[in-house]
């Protein structure tokens, strides 16, 4: 006797357990249009058993530091309804890279500047690379400009 089929389709509750994401995590990436139920007649959510991989995929690139829109993205070029192929990870795959590569290259950067600060000793703002007197980093825009790749001689003498 053969065993039979899975329900193609997953309730909330069982896509919840699947993929070990809360209920409400998951209606939320509906929202932000990760996943896109179908509706039973009593408006039940109705997943297919692909978005297991769908939101896998959400979680895991969310934990590398990926955006909810980056994911979007991604995601947008995947097939609904059925499991996506070879191909399609490939494709996403190139996509995720790069993004993934300037994370990497700004964690390095940052671990250096942290490491130089740490270990160099100079306790002297005079001579400290981070030290941004009259906030002059800001020419060249918002955030921690050293920090991205800036640095403190580019703008001069204090």
């Amino acid at each position: 006797m053969r065993k039979p089929l899975p329900d193609p389709l997953l309730s909330i509750g069982e896509l919840a357990r699947r993929t070990g994401l809360s209920v409400s995590a998951i209606r939320f990436y509906e929202t932000k249009g990760l996943v896109k139920p179908l509706r039973t007649s009593g408006a039940q959510r109705r997943f297919p058993r692909s978005d297991i991989r769908r939101l896998s995929f959400a979680l895991i690139a969310q934990q590398l530091g990926l955006s909810l829109e980056e994911i979007a993205r991604a995601l947008a070029g995947l097939p609904q309804g059925r499991a996506p192929s070879r191909q399609d990870w490939a494709r996403i795959s190139g996509q995720v890279r790069a993004a993934l590569d300037t994370r990497i290259a700004l964690l390095e950067r940052t671990r250096e500047n942290l490491d130089g600060c740490i270990g160099c000793g100079c306790l002297s703002l005079d001579r400290c690379a981070l030290y941004n007197p009259g906030d002059r980093a800001s020419r060249a825009g918002a955030g921690p400009r050293f920090l991205l790749g800036d640095r403190a001689s580019d703008f001069g003498e204090v």
